[in-house]
Protein backbone atom coordinates (compact mmCIF):
# COMPACT_ATOMS: atom_id res chain seq x y z
CA UNK A 1 0.00 0.00 0.00
CA UNK A 2 3.19 2.89 0.88
CA UNK A 3 4.68 1.34 -2.35
CA UNK A 4 1.44 2.41 -3.91
CA UNK A 5 0.88 5.35 -2.44
CA UNK A 6 4.41 6.98 -3.23
CA UNK A 7 4.24 6.09 -6.91
CA UNK A 8 0.80 7.76 -6.73
CA UNK A 9 2.00 10.77 -5.01
CA UNK A 10 5.43 11.32 -7.00
CA UNK A 11 3.36 10.76 -10.03
CA UNK A 12 1.09 13.80 -9.32
CA UNK A 13 4.04 15.83 -8.20
CA UNK A 14 5.59 14.96 -11.77
CA UNK A 15 3.03 16.07 -13.87
CA UNK A 16 2.50 19.51 -11.27
CA UNK A 17 5.17 20.95 -9.26
CA UNK A 18 7.42 24.06 -10.92
CA UNK A 19 10.95 24.32 -10.95
CA UNK A 20 12.39 25.30 -7.96
CA UNK A 21 13.18 28.69 -9.44
CA UNK A 22 10.09 29.54 -10.22
CA UNK A 23 8.50 28.37 -6.68
CA UNK A 24 11.00 30.95 -5.41
CA UNK A 25 9.50 33.62 -7.66
CA UNK A 26 5.89 32.28 -6.73
CA UNK A 27 6.84 32.49 -2.85
CA UNK A 28 7.97 36.25 -3.25
CA UNK A 29 5.10 36.75 -4.85
CA UNK A 30 2.50 35.27 -2.30
CA UNK A 31 4.84 36.87 0.81
CA UNK A 32 4.39 40.30 -1.13
CA UNK A 33 0.78 39.50 -0.89
CA UNK A 34 0.11 38.55 2.92
CA UNK A 35 2.47 41.59 3.46
CA UNK A 36 0.05 43.69 2.08
CA UNK A 37 -3.37 42.29 3.27
CA UNK A 38 -1.97 41.14 7.36
CA UNK A 39 -0.13 44.11 8.24
CA UNK A 40 0.50 48.00 7.58
CA UNK A 41 3.08 47.93 5.15
CA UNK A 42 2.47 49.67 1.90
CA UNK A 43 3.50 48.56 -1.79
CA UNK A 44 6.14 50.94 -1.95
CA UNK A 45 7.84 50.20 1.80
CA UNK A 46 7.55 46.78 0.85
CA UNK A 47 9.26 46.57 -2.65
CA UNK A 48 12.24 48.75 -1.20
CA UNK A 49 12.85 46.45 1.94
CA UNK A 50 12.83 43.72 -0.63
CA UNK A 51 15.18 44.81 -2.29
CA UNK A 52 17.60 46.54 0.22
CA UNK A 53 19.67 45.98 2.97
CA UNK A 54 17.39 43.78 4.89
CA UNK A 55 15.86 41.96 1.99
CA UNK A 56 17.90 40.94 -1.10
CA UNK A 57 21.27 42.18 -0.08
CA UNK A 58 21.19 41.68 3.68
CA UNK A 59 24.89 41.18 4.73
CA UNK A 60 24.48 39.37 7.33
CA UNK A 61 22.72 36.58 5.34
CA UNK A 62 25.27 36.91 2.09
CA UNK A 63 27.70 35.92 4.51
CA UNK A 64 25.57 33.14 5.49
CA UNK A 65 25.23 31.98 2.11
CA UNK A 66 29.03 32.05 1.47
CA UNK A 67 28.47 29.50 4.80
CA UNK A 68 26.47 27.28 3.19
CA UNK A 69 28.33 27.14 -0.42
CA UNK A 70 31.43 26.10 1.04
CA UNK A 71 30.06 23.38 3.44
CA UNK A 72 28.46 22.09 0.05
CA UNK A 73 31.72 22.61 -1.45
CA UNK A 74 33.86 21.54 1.18
CA UNK A 75 31.39 17.89 1.36
CA UNK A 76 31.36 17.69 -2.21
CA UNK A 77 35.02 17.55 -2.13
CA UNK A 78 35.09 15.37 0.37
CA UNK A 79 32.67 13.15 -0.79
CA UNK A 80 34.80 12.78 -4.40
CA UNK A 81 38.35 12.23 -2.91
CA UNK A 82 39.75 9.02 -3.97
CA UNK A 83 39.26 7.35 -0.74
CA UNK A 84 35.93 8.21 -0.46
CA UNK A 85 35.01 7.78 -3.61
CA UNK A 86 36.60 4.29 -3.82
CA UNK A 87 34.73 3.61 -0.37
CA UNK A 88 31.37 4.51 -2.33
CA UNK A 89 32.46 2.58 -5.28
CA UNK A 90 32.63 -0.38 -3.20
CA UNK A 91 28.94 0.25 -1.81
CA UNK A 92 27.63 0.72 -5.07
CA UNK A 93 28.72 -2.96 -5.64
CA UNK A 94 27.08 -4.45 -2.74
CA UNK A 95 23.44 -4.10 -3.04
CA UNK A 96 21.67 -7.72 -4.22
CA UNK A 97 18.39 -6.62 -4.82
CA UNK A 98 16.32 -3.45 -4.60
CA UNK A 99 15.24 -2.87 -1.51
CA UNK A 100 18.40 -3.34 -0.61
CA UNK A 101 20.05 -0.71 -2.81
CA UNK A 102 17.21 1.98 -1.69
CA UNK A 103 18.00 0.81 2.11
CA UNK A 104 21.98 1.89 1.71
CA UNK A 105 21.48 4.67 0.07
CA UNK A 106 19.31 5.86 2.87
CA UNK A 107 21.36 4.68 5.89
CA UNK A 108 24.68 6.42 4.15
CA UNK A 109 22.86 9.52 3.19
CA UNK A 110 21.32 10.02 7.15
CA UNK A 111 24.18 8.68 9.04
CA UNK A 112 26.60 11.11 6.53
CA UNK A 113 24.64 13.78 7.12
CA UNK A 114 24.28 13.76 10.81
CA UNK A 115 27.91 14.53 10.57
CA UNK A 116 27.87 17.34 7.67
CA UNK A 117 24.98 18.59 5.61
CA UNK A 118 27.07 18.93 2.51
CA UNK A 119 28.47 15.65 2.72
CA UNK A 120 25.50 13.35 3.54
CA UNK A 121 23.82 15.45 0.55
CA UNK A 122 26.70 14.75 -1.94
CA UNK A 123 27.51 11.82 -1.01
CA UNK A 124 24.11 10.16 -0.90
CA UNK A 125 23.58 11.74 -4.22
CA UNK A 126 26.87 10.33 -5.80
CA UNK A 127 26.23 7.00 -4.21
CA UNK A 128 21.95 7.37 -5.34
CA UNK A 129 23.61 8.07 -8.65
CA UNK A 130 26.16 5.12 -8.56
CA UNK A 131 24.09 2.41 -7.40
CA UNK A 132 21.60 2.97 -9.86
CA UNK A 133 24.32 2.37 -12.51
CA UNK A 134 25.80 -0.39 -11.14
CA UNK A 135 22.31 -2.40 -10.51
CA UNK A 136 20.98 -1.62 -14.10
CA UNK A 137 24.61 -3.10 -14.93
CA UNK A 138 23.60 -6.20 -13.21
CA UNK A 139 19.66 -6.33 -14.31
CA UNK A 140 18.53 -5.96 -11.28
CA UNK A 141 15.76 -3.24 -11.50
CA UNK A 142 15.81 -0.35 -9.22
CA UNK A 143 13.31 2.82 -9.50
CA UNK A 144 15.74 5.26 -9.79
CA UNK A 145 13.44 8.33 -8.22
CA UNK A 146 13.35 6.73 -5.12
CA UNK A 147 17.14 6.20 -4.74
CA UNK A 148 17.80 9.87 -5.51
CA UNK A 149 14.94 10.34 -3.17
CA UNK A 150 16.64 8.64 -0.56
CA UNK A 151 20.04 10.26 -1.41
CA UNK A 152 18.53 13.21 0.18
CA UNK A 153 17.70 12.25 3.21
CA UNK A 154 20.50 13.86 5.00
CA UNK A 155 18.58 17.19 5.04
CA UNK A 156 16.13 15.53 7.31
CA UNK A 157 18.12 14.86 9.46
CA UNK A 158 20.94 17.58 9.37
CA UNK A 159 19.76 19.98 12.16
CA UNK A 160 20.11 17.08 14.73
CA UNK A 161 23.63 16.41 13.58
CA UNK A 162 27.10 18.18 14.17
CA UNK A 163 26.16 20.61 11.28
CA UNK A 164 22.91 21.94 11.94
CA UNK A 165 22.54 25.50 11.74
CA UNK A 166 20.17 26.22 14.76
CA UNK A 167 22.50 24.70 16.93
CA UNK A 168 25.57 25.78 15.81
CA UNK A 169 24.21 29.52 16.30
CA UNK A 170 23.97 29.47 19.70
CA UNK A 171 27.08 27.98 21.25
CA UNK A 172 28.65 31.31 22.14
CA UNK A 173 27.30 34.31 23.02
CA UNK A 174 28.80 36.59 20.14
CA UNK A 175 26.73 34.72 17.63
CA UNK A 176 23.59 34.80 20.32
CA UNK A 177 24.17 38.89 20.12
CA UNK A 178 24.46 38.72 16.80
CA UNK A 179 20.36 37.81 16.18
CA UNK A 180 18.92 38.54 19.26
CA UNK A 181 21.19 41.75 20.52
CA UNK A 182 22.91 42.16 23.60
CA UNK A 183 19.35 41.43 25.79
CA UNK A 184 18.87 38.12 24.83
CA UNK A 185 16.68 35.88 26.80
CA UNK A 186 19.04 33.03 27.47
CA UNK A 187 23.21 32.39 27.39
CA UNK A 188 25.69 30.23 24.88
CA UNK A 189 23.95 26.36 24.90
CA UNK A 190 26.15 23.46 24.53
CA UNK A 191 25.66 21.57 22.37
CA UNK A 192 25.30 18.88 25.46
CA UNK A 193 21.64 20.93 25.54
CA UNK A 194 20.67 20.67 21.82
CA UNK A 195 22.46 18.21 19.63
CA UNK A 196 23.71 15.45 22.46
CA UNK A 197 20.69 15.60 24.16
CA UNK A 198 18.47 12.68 25.41
CA UNK A 199 15.58 14.11 23.16
CA UNK A 200 17.62 14.84 20.16
CA UNK A 201 19.61 11.33 20.48
CA UNK A 202 16.01 9.34 20.57
CA UNK A 203 14.64 11.93 17.80
CA UNK A 204 17.48 11.59 15.41
CA UNK A 205 18.86 8.27 16.66
CA UNK A 206 15.36 7.05 15.58
CA UNK A 207 15.27 8.55 12.32
CA UNK A 208 18.53 7.03 11.29
CA UNK A 209 16.48 3.34 11.17
CA UNK A 210 12.80 4.79 10.52
CA UNK A 211 13.67 6.64 7.44
CA UNK A 212 15.56 4.03 4.95
CA UNK A 213 13.32 0.94 6.36
CA UNK A 214 10.32 3.59 4.97
CA UNK A 215 11.66 3.72 1.99
CA UNK A 216 12.56 0.27 1.57
CA UNK A 217 8.77 -0.72 1.74
CA UNK A 218 8.06 2.45 -0.69
CA UNK A 219 9.91 0.18 -4.00
CA UNK A 220 7.40 0.06 -6.44
CA UNK A 221 6.22 -4.10 -6.28
CA UNK A 222 5.44 -4.65 -10.46
CA UNK A 223 8.72 -4.22 -12.93
CA UNK A 224 6.40 -1.67 -14.88
CA UNK A 225 6.44 1.24 -13.05
CA UNK A 226 10.07 0.89 -12.17
CA UNK A 227 12.21 3.52 -14.42
CA UNK A 228 15.89 2.75 -13.61
CA UNK A 229 19.31 4.93 -14.14
CA UNK A 230 19.24 5.14 -18.10
CA UNK A 231 15.62 6.48 -18.60
CA UNK A 232 17.35 10.04 -16.80
CA UNK A 233 20.58 9.61 -18.85
CA UNK A 234 22.40 8.64 -16.07
CA UNK A 235 25.47 6.11 -17.53
CA UNK A 236 29.02 5.80 -15.58
CA UNK A 237 30.67 8.73 -14.11
CA UNK A 238 32.43 10.68 -16.41
CA UNK A 239 36.52 10.29 -16.30
CA UNK A 240 37.89 12.93 -13.72
CA UNK A 241 40.00 15.74 -14.96
CA UNK A 242 43.85 15.07 -15.20
CA UNK A 243 46.90 17.41 -14.34
CA UNK A 244 47.40 19.42 -17.76
CA UNK A 245 49.86 17.45 -20.02
CA UNK A 246 53.48 19.90 -20.21
CA UNK A 247 53.30 21.46 -17.31
CA UNK A 248 56.77 23.44 -16.09
CA UNK A 249 58.34 21.94 -13.46
CA UNK A 250 57.98 24.57 -10.71
CA UNK A 251 53.73 24.88 -11.55
CA UNK A 252 53.87 20.75 -11.66
CA UNK A 253 56.07 21.25 -8.09
CA UNK A 254 54.04 23.23 -6.60
CA UNK A 255 50.37 21.73 -7.63
CA UNK A 256 50.56 18.52 -8.35
CA UNK A 257 52.84 17.30 -5.49
CA UNK A 258 51.76 17.38 -1.61
CA UNK A 259 53.87 19.92 -0.14
CA UNK A 260 51.50 22.76 -0.59
CA UNK A 261 48.73 21.11 0.48
CA UNK A 262 49.88 19.45 3.67
CA UNK A 263 51.43 23.10 4.74
CA UNK A 264 47.82 24.17 5.17
CA UNK A 265 46.68 20.82 6.17
CA UNK A 266 49.20 21.10 9.22
CA UNK A 267 48.64 24.59 10.01
CA UNK A 268 44.71 23.76 10.30
CA UNK A 269 45.14 20.33 12.03
CA UNK A 270 47.08 22.75 15.02
CA UNK A 271 43.96 25.03 15.41
CA UNK A 272 42.08 21.62 15.11
CA UNK A 273 43.94 19.98 18.00
CA UNK A 274 43.60 22.78 20.31
CA UNK A 275 39.94 23.17 19.53
CA UNK A 276 38.77 19.82 19.73
CA UNK A 277 41.32 19.04 22.27
CA UNK A 278 42.13 21.58 24.32
CA UNK A 279 43.60 19.82 27.36
CA UNK A 280 43.62 22.81 29.43
CA UNK A 281 39.91 21.78 30.81
CA UNK A 282 38.44 23.58 28.83
CA UNK A 283 35.52 21.59 26.85
CA UNK A 284 35.85 20.29 23.24
CA UNK A 285 34.96 21.80 20.19
CA UNK A 286 32.91 19.41 19.53
CA UNK A 287 30.37 20.91 21.86
CA UNK A 288 30.59 24.52 20.95
CA UNK A 289 30.93 24.20 16.46
CA UNK A 290 30.05 26.56 14.45
CA UNK A 291 29.52 26.80 10.24
CA UNK A 292 33.08 28.36 10.09
CA UNK A 293 34.56 25.71 12.38
CA UNK A 294 32.59 22.99 10.48
CA UNK A 295 34.07 24.41 7.02
CA UNK A 296 37.75 24.69 8.08
CA UNK A 297 37.54 20.90 9.52
CA UNK A 298 36.17 19.52 6.23
CA UNK A 299 38.67 21.24 4.13
CA UNK A 300 41.43 20.28 6.05
CA UNK A 301 40.11 16.44 5.47
CA UNK A 302 39.57 17.51 2.02
CA UNK A 303 42.82 18.61 0.74
CA UNK A 304 44.30 15.75 3.16
CA UNK A 305 42.16 12.87 1.14
CA UNK A 306 42.59 14.68 -2.05
CA UNK A 307 46.57 14.81 -1.85
CA UNK A 308 47.66 17.29 -4.15
CA UNK A 309 46.49 21.15 -4.70
CA UNK A 310 45.43 20.37 -8.02
CA UNK A 311 43.30 17.59 -7.10
CA UNK A 312 41.44 19.46 -4.67
CA UNK A 313 40.79 22.90 -6.88
CA UNK A 314 39.70 20.29 -9.57
CA UNK A 315 37.31 18.68 -7.34
CA UNK A 316 36.23 22.27 -5.95
CA UNK A 317 35.52 23.68 -9.41
CA UNK A 318 33.38 20.78 -10.22
CA UNK A 319 31.40 21.18 -6.96
CA UNK A 320 30.81 24.53 -7.55
CA UNK A 321 28.51 24.19 -10.43
CA UNK A 322 26.04 22.92 -7.45
CA UNK A 323 26.20 26.23 -5.31
CA UNK A 324 24.17 27.60 -8.52
CA UNK A 325 21.00 27.20 -7.33
CA UNK A 326 21.80 28.98 -4.09
CA UNK A 327 23.25 31.49 -5.52
CA UNK A 328 20.75 31.94 -7.79
CA UNK A 329 18.11 31.61 -5.39
CA UNK A 330 19.41 32.80 -1.96
CA UNK A 331 18.72 36.80 -2.84
CA UNK A 332 15.29 35.53 -3.40
CA UNK A 333 14.78 34.16 -0.49
CA UNK A 334 16.75 36.47 1.62
CA UNK A 335 14.30 38.73 0.27
CA UNK A 336 11.26 36.80 1.70
CA UNK A 337 12.82 36.91 4.71
CA UNK A 338 13.69 40.65 5.18
CA UNK A 339 10.13 41.17 4.27
CA UNK A 340 8.50 38.74 6.49
CA UNK A 341 10.76 40.40 9.59
CA UNK A 342 10.32 43.79 8.78
CA UNK A 343 6.93 43.64 8.51
CA UNK A 344 6.00 41.75 11.27
CA UNK A 345 4.74 38.89 9.12
CA UNK A 346 6.66 36.39 10.87
CA UNK A 347 5.92 37.02 14.54
CA UNK A 348 2.02 36.99 13.04
CA UNK A 349 2.83 33.50 12.31
CA UNK A 350 4.97 31.99 15.08
CA UNK A 351 2.87 33.82 17.77
CA UNK A 352 -0.27 32.66 16.04
CA UNK A 353 0.54 29.44 16.49
CA UNK A 354 2.27 29.69 19.92
CA UNK A 355 -0.49 31.64 21.74
CA UNK A 356 -2.33 30.06 24.12
CA UNK A 357 -0.01 27.20 24.49
CA UNK A 358 1.03 25.14 27.09
CA UNK A 359 4.67 24.21 28.53
CA UNK A 360 3.64 20.45 26.92
CA UNK A 361 2.68 22.10 23.69
CA UNK A 362 4.97 25.08 22.77
CA UNK A 363 7.36 23.11 21.10
CA UNK A 364 5.05 20.86 19.31
CA UNK A 365 3.61 24.28 17.92
CA UNK A 366 7.13 25.63 17.45
CA UNK A 367 7.47 22.58 15.16
CA UNK A 368 4.44 23.14 13.33
CA UNK A 369 5.20 26.87 12.52
CA UNK A 370 9.31 26.61 12.02
CA UNK A 371 7.98 24.14 9.13
CA UNK A 372 5.49 26.28 7.73
CA UNK A 373 8.17 29.04 7.50
CA UNK A 374 10.67 27.21 5.90
CA UNK A 375 8.41 26.95 3.18
CA UNK A 376 9.08 30.50 2.68
CA UNK A 377 12.72 30.68 3.93
CA UNK A 378 14.67 27.30 3.31
CA UNK A 379 17.30 28.08 5.08
CA UNK A 380 18.06 26.96 8.56
CA UNK A 381 20.37 29.77 9.83
CA UNK A 382 17.98 32.69 7.92
CA UNK A 383 14.83 30.82 9.60
CA UNK A 384 16.79 31.06 13.01
CA UNK A 385 17.38 34.89 12.32
CA UNK A 386 13.91 35.05 11.86
CA UNK A 387 12.35 32.74 14.34
CA UNK A 388 14.98 32.57 16.88
CA UNK A 389 13.73 35.49 19.09
CA UNK A 390 10.03 34.68 18.84
CA UNK A 391 10.67 31.06 20.04
CA UNK A 392 13.55 31.89 22.64
CA UNK A 393 11.37 34.79 24.24
CA UNK A 394 8.01 32.41 24.14
CA UNK A 395 10.28 29.49 25.74
CA UNK A 396 11.72 32.09 28.54
CA UNK A 397 8.08 32.80 29.40
CA UNK A 398 6.59 29.52 29.28
CA UNK A 399 9.54 27.81 31.13
CA UNK A 400 10.32 25.26 28.21
CA UNK A 401 14.36 24.45 28.19
CA UNK A 402 16.08 26.99 25.75
CA UNK A 403 17.79 23.99 24.10
CA UNK A 404 14.42 21.96 23.70
CA UNK A 405 13.02 25.10 22.04
CA UNK A 406 16.29 25.40 19.52
CA UNK A 407 15.56 21.56 18.16
CA UNK A 408 11.90 22.39 18.27
CA UNK A 409 12.83 25.58 15.28
CA UNK A 410 15.48 22.87 13.84
CA UNK A 411 12.86 19.94 13.71
CA UNK A 412 10.39 21.83 12.26
CA UNK A 413 12.91 23.30 9.80
CA UNK A 414 14.46 19.86 7.85
CA UNK A 415 10.89 18.69 8.00
CA UNK A 416 9.82 20.57 5.55
CA UNK A 417 13.30 20.03 3.76
CA UNK A 418 11.12 17.18 2.25
CA UNK A 419 8.83 19.24 0.23
CA UNK A 420 10.89 22.53 -0.38
CA UNK A 421 13.04 21.49 -3.28
CA UNK A 422 16.00 24.26 -2.53
CA UNK A 423 18.19 22.69 -0.98
CA UNK A 424 17.58 19.15 -3.22
CA UNK A 425 19.22 21.45 -6.22
CA UNK A 426 22.88 19.55 -5.98
CA UNK A 427 21.57 16.42 -5.45
CA UNK A 428 19.19 16.83 -8.77
CA UNK A 429 22.53 18.41 -10.45
CA UNK A 430 24.38 15.41 -9.92
CA UNK A 431 21.35 12.40 -10.43
CA UNK A 432 19.56 14.10 -13.36
CA UNK A 433 16.72 13.29 -11.15
CA UNK A 434 13.79 16.75 -10.78
CA UNK A 435 12.14 17.64 -7.97
CA UNK A 436 8.88 16.83 -8.72
CA UNK A 437 10.27 13.08 -9.21
CA UNK A 438 11.45 12.32 -5.62
CA UNK A 439 9.05 14.36 -3.90
CA UNK A 440 6.46 12.30 -3.63
CA UNK A 441 8.24 9.88 -2.18
CA UNK A 442 9.69 12.84 0.56
CA UNK A 443 6.39 13.77 1.18
CA UNK A 444 5.71 10.43 2.82
CA UNK A 445 8.70 10.27 4.57
CA UNK A 446 8.34 14.25 6.26
CA UNK A 447 4.62 12.74 7.30
CA UNK A 448 6.14 9.45 9.14
CA UNK A 449 9.08 11.71 10.57
CA UNK A 450 6.96 14.40 12.09
CA UNK A 451 4.83 12.23 14.07
CA UNK A 452 7.91 10.71 15.68
CA UNK A 453 9.47 14.19 16.27
CA UNK A 454 6.60 14.87 18.22
CA UNK A 455 6.62 12.00 19.53
CA UNK A 456 10.57 13.24 21.25
CA UNK A 457 9.23 16.81 21.55
CA UNK A 458 5.81 15.39 23.75
CA UNK A 459 7.97 12.83 25.88
CA UNK A 460 10.84 14.39 26.55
Amino acid sequence: MIAAMGLKISEGFRRTAPDPFVLAVLLTLVTLVLVLVRTDMGFDAAVRTWAGTEGVWSAGLLKFAMQMCLILVTGHALASSPPVSRGLDWLAGRPKGAASAVGLVALVSVCLGSLNWGLGLIAGALLARRVGVAMERRGVAVHYPLLAAAGYMAMLVFHGGFSGSAPLKVTTEAQITDIFGADAPFGALSMRETVLSPMNLFVTGGLLVIVPALLVVMHPKREGDVRVASSYGVGPQDAKAEPEPGKPLVPRALEDTPVVSWILVAMIGWWAWRYYLPGDGSPSGITRLTPDTVNLTVLMLGLALHGTPGRYVRAVEEAARGCAGIILQFPLYAGIMGLMAVSGLSAQLSGALAEGSSQATLPLLTLVSAGVVNLFVPSGGGQWAVQGPIAMQAAVDAGVSPGKMVMAVAYGDELTNMLQPFWALPLLAITGARARDIVGYTAIVMVIAGVWMALGLLVF
